[in-house]
């Protein structure tokens, strides 16, 4: 099907498509704190356009609070695109230069230390505020 659509021959092989994901599992766990910028920045944009629908203002006020919260989730949504990118280029530099094998298992470690540096992040946090 996709040959009759492209003139060349595309493979995609589910190894890649799993050590993309990994890694972008990786990054994401791992840079909160781009995130966390990238989501408030998204929300803003989405809240910006959003008001921009309305005409009147008793109507954009009334139904301000749950047309917020549905831009939240879809600013959380939307944020996870740059991070597959980067998941992908990783694991495909990474694919290039050590071999398959090694993408796999470095995304894998990457995303146990990830989960260990956000676990230590966050009490480092709790610990800050009390």
């Amino acid at each position: 099907m996709l040959q009759d659509i492209f003139p060349f021959i595309f493979s995609i092989s589910p190894v890649m498509i799993a050590g993309g994901f990994l890694w972008s599992l990786a990054l994401y766990i791992t840079l909160t704190k781009v995130k966390n910028w990238l989501m408030e920045q998204l929300t803003r944009w989405l809240n910006f356009a959003d008001r921009s629908l309305f005409i009147s203002m008793e109507e954009f006020e009334d139904t301000r609070v749950a047309r917020e919260a549905q831009n939240i989730f879809y600013a959380s949504i939307l944020s996870i695109i740059p991070f597959s990118v980067l998941g992908f280029l990783s694991n495909w530099a990474l694919d290039l230069s050590l071999g398959g094998s090694w993408s796999i298992s470095l995304g894998i470690m990457t995303c146990v230390v990830g989960g260990v540096f956000a676990l230590g992040n966050q009490d480092g946090e709790m610990s800050d505020e009390e």
